[in-house]
């Protein structure tokens, strides 16, 4: 072997052999246990950055360690390749966004083939190609075949910039979360899944998911959002209309002094049509949608709303309600409509002095009173039931059970659950997506393309519209088409298409099989591939694309096409990559490149002005704070970049960017290919020896015990925490433990250790710095890959240790230390230490009360 480390020379020879070798294929093999290791596919922007680099080796570490454990793994890589990001960079670079995409991919694929990564190339996919969601229309047409996929008229978040919907998630402070303007509200016709239908059981499984981050089911269950409560029915006087609330809180109904309806509610214009108030609630009603209408974002509004002029009927009191629509109403809640119930929410309680509004007092302290008049905030503690005959006197949480009673009795009301989770809205009024497998007829509505028909392809040949309103309304060749059922040749293509959350949301399936062309899948494959063993993305995913995934799978699971309802069995969320900011007076964040030292002082390249650090935080295009891959690639290597996002901080926690931290990588890097180098003559002939610790020679026992405790530590680290920076650490301990080594005069026996030691340290570092490894294996004279090589086994002789520190403490101080016998006992301990000269002077002549010992760590004489 050369006696430098040259990477580039390295890395590019074994990816080479990798790819000439098939290695990294994987066939379905029943005799074999199998691993699926995913990472969350990237969206094709063109250039992998830092965080892509850190997520992925993370991955390809667990998955060439499953391999070398025997399993028989599928790790594959793809595009999420459809959506707004890559449209609108299209449309900004007048370019089209296949164009854009495909050359993207063929960049990134490059970039990510070069970080040495094991992936099974031949799974790729891209949810822009028609092989991929032609099975995407025709799942639709299934859902829509059972009720599952339907069209209705509602308020959707509209960004007139992007020309597109917009989920409440992406709807930042009241402002689009790609273009940054505002938001607002507008009814729209879109189609649906009917995600709510999985409600309870996607709420009953997240316990049953042992192996993701408890925050990540957290807000799972949160978004999920389960109330259980009662539905009461109020009459709108003069009217036939009746409005549903939901509460939880059906104990406060006799406090109920005013109705709030959301701005969006379908009533609230009916109800102030054509009187005094009906162009005050439209004037507030189309201001109030231009305001962030999400939940986590509405508390922070002042309370405001306007009077409709119509008052609805409490079913309970018979009191009349005047009924206000107001802007911390949300139709996302409940029914929309909100029973408000001043004296016991603070809420309701805020609005009510504002509009001098009633304030009934129905529950009060059990050893008090509470006077509207002179309240300064809501009582929303529990009490007694007052002024609400016939419960009055009763607890008020019993009166929740009573009431609900009553309701359903006198058919007022029922008991009934609500779910913060609303039907996932799929349409998008843009260009590049999926488009939607229906049709408009006048004659027979609204039909499904026949199956035969599909895919129905998205043209390519196509003018983008600046602005990014979608050129398929008015293509004709795309519109217009022929009715399936009537004939009609006036039908129209539904021109919205698909939410690109769709495309994720099965993916993982279709790598089990992504060349099948007869089916959706080939279901055989997804038996033994599925579940995904290990899933890996950031927490910005814990919601919405898990979510999703969870509940496209139980409509899978439905349709009889998998066996299973959870698609990952194990989750990891990585933490963001970070680094400090740099800031120039005159030119704004800088790059690090466009930065320089002169005289100890950063200074900006352009005009000498020294430079404002800012604080450590992610990495982001905006803030300029980020670290080109290329750059590293180029200066280092593969596997010192690899090595560096693996040993820095452990997968969950954020990683903190040092250019010292990369060097320190290099460095033993390349201390490790010297010692390799000076001892590979010696070694090379040598058989390595695994054996019985005793048969060790005395003066290599510790550097064989150090390696059989290394294969424990690594595993251990690996297999349980993914702990890849202390696994790290402990292949480092080994090397110092056999650079320390005299190798002058060393006997067959004592070589044979040696062997051992190092074929040990290559096959354990062989995960984090493949390219690396396969060099060293190779010199060694291994005529196969590392990876296809097992994973060493440690030997429990061999962990133990000859010698034992034990610590004496007296009344818990410590007061002294020995070394011990590893196999000493426990009276022979307790003898010893009440022996110790130093111990004595601290005893004197106090008896002894007991003397506990902490097995092959200490003695503690109480006195």
């Amino acid at each position: 072997m050369d006696a430098k480390y040259n990477p580039e020379i390295i890395e590019t020879k074994w990816l080479r052999r990798w790819e000439q070798a098939d290695l990294f294929k994987a066939v379905e093999d029943p005799s074999r246990p199998k691993y699926y290791l995913l990472e969350m596919f990237p969206y094709p922007s063109g250039n992998i950055h830092i965080g892509h680099v850190r997520n992925y080796t993370i991955g390809d570490v667990v998955a060439r360690y499953k391999r070398m454990r025997g399993f028989n793994v599928l790790h594959p890589m793809g595009w999420d390749a459809f959506g707004m990001p890559a449209e609108n960079a299209a449309i900004a670079n007048k370019t089209h966004p296949a164009r854009w995409t495909y050359a993207n991919i063929d960049a990134m694929r490059a970039q990510l083939k070069r970080m040495g990564f094991s992936y099974d190339w031949q799974r790729e996919l891209a949810t822009c190609r028609p092989e991929y969601y032609r099975w995407e229309q025709w799942l639709f047409l299934k859902m829509y075949e059972k009720g599952m996929a339907y069209r209705k008229e509602s308020f959707v978040n509209w960004c007139e910039d992007c020309q597109t919907v917009l989920a409440n998630e992406q709807v930042e402070a009241g402002l689009c979360w790609r273009c940054g303007r505002q938001v607002q509200q507008k009814k729209l016709w879109q189609w649906f899944f009917k995600i709510t239908d999985y409600a309870e059981d996607l709420l009953q499984y997240c316990d049953k998911l042992p192996g993701w981050p408890e925050k990540v089911v957290t807000m799972q269950k949160n978004w999920i959002g389960k109330s259980i409560g009662a539905e009461i029915r109020f009459p709108v006087e003069n009217r036939d209309e009746v409005i549903p609330v939901f509460t939880t809180r059906q104990d406060t109904v006799f406090g109920a002094s005013f109705m709030c309806l959301a701005p969006e509610h379908p009533l609230v214009q009916k109800l102030s049509a054509g009187s005094d108030r009906e162009k005050e609630v439209q004037r507030f009603v189309e201001r109030i949608s231009l305001q962030d209408r999400s939940a986590r974002t509405i508390e922070n509004y002042e309370k405001e709303g306007v009077f409709t002029g119509t008052y609805c009927i409490n079913p309970l009191s018979k009191k009349r309600m005047p009924i206000y629509t107001a802007n911390f109403a949300l139709m996302e809640y409940g029914t929309g409509a909100v029973m408000s119930v001043p004296a016991h929410d603070q809420r309701d309680f805020d609005f009510a002095k504002k509009y001098g509004l009633d304030i009934i007092v129905v529950v009060k302290p059990a050893d008090g009173q509470l006077d509207p008049a002179t309240m300064t905030e809501a009582y929303v503690d529990d009490g007694v039931m007052i002024n609400s005959e016939p419960f009055d006197g009763l607890q008020n949480r019993k009166a929740l059970d009573e009431i609900a009673a009553y309701l359903e009795k006198h058919k007022l009301g029922k008991r009934t659950v609500s779910y913060r989770l609303r039907d996932w809205g799929i349409s998008r009024q843009r260009y590049w997506g999926a488009p939607i497998p229906m049709i408009h007829c006048e004659t027979c509505g609204i039909v499904p393309v026949a199956e035969k028909d599909l895919p129905v392809i998205l043209p390519e040949n196509v003018d983008m519209r600046e602005g990014g309103k979608s050129p398929l309304p008015d293509m004709a060749q795309f519109v217009e088409t022929v009715c399936p059922h009537c004939g009609n040749p006036g039908a129209r293509r539904e021109t919205d298409t698909m939410d690109t959350f769709v495309e994720s949301s099965w993916y993982f399936e279709r790598y089990c099989s992504p060349q099948c062309d007869t089916n959706i899948f080939d279901k055989a494959a997804v038996d033994y591939w599925m579940p995904v063993d290990q899933y890996i993305g950031g927490v910005e995913h814990a919601i919405l694309h898990l979510l999703y995934s969870r509940y496209y799978t139980r409509v899978l699971n439905e349709a009889g096409l998998v066996k299973f309802k959870e698609p990952f069995a194990n989750l990891l969320t990585q933490g963001m990559v970070c680094k400090e900011t740099m800031a120039c007076p005159q030119h704004g964040f800088l790059l690090p490149e466009e930065a320089e030292t002169e005289n100890e002082t950063r200074v900006c390249k352009m005009c000498g002005t020294p430079v404002v650090i800012g604080r450590v935080e992610k990495m982001s295009k905006s803030k300029k704070n980020v670290i080109d891959p290329k750059v590293l690639l180029d200066r280092y290597g593969a596997d010192t970049t690899r090595f560096f996002c693996l040993f820095a901080a452990p997968p969950e926690r954020d990683l903190e960017w040092s250019e010292q931290g990369v060097e320190g990588g290099f460095r033993f890097l390349n201390r490790v290919w010297r010692f390799a180098a000076d001892v590979m003559g010696l070694i090379k002939d040598a058989m390595p020896y695994d054996g019985p610790l005793d048969e060790v020679d005395s003066s290599m026992r510790e550097l064989y015990r150090k390696t059989h405790q290394t294969i424990f530590r690594v595993t251990r680290d690996i297999e349980n925490r993914f702990h890849f920076n202390t696994a790290i650490s402990a292949i480092m301990e080994l090397f110092n433990t056999l650079n320390g080594i005299d190798m002058d005069h060393k006997h067959r026996d004592q070589l044979a250790v040696v062997r051992f030691s190092v074929e040990t340290l290559i096959l354990l570092l062989s995960p984090f710095v493949p390219h690396f490894c396969e060099e060293l294996w190779e010199a060694l004279g291994h005529r196969t890959s590392v990876l296809s090589a097992a994973w060493p086994t440690h030997r429990e002789d061999a962990l133990q240790a000859d010698q034992m520190l034990i610590v004496i403490q007296v009344n818990g101080k410590l007061r002294s230390r020995f070394q011990v016998a590893a196999d000493t006992d426990e009276a022979k301990l307790r003898e010893m230490a009440l022996a110790e000269d130093r111990v004595q002077k601290f005893i004197k002549n106090q008896p002894v009360k007991k003397v506990i010992v902490v097995k092959n760590k200490l003695v503690n004489i109480v006195v």
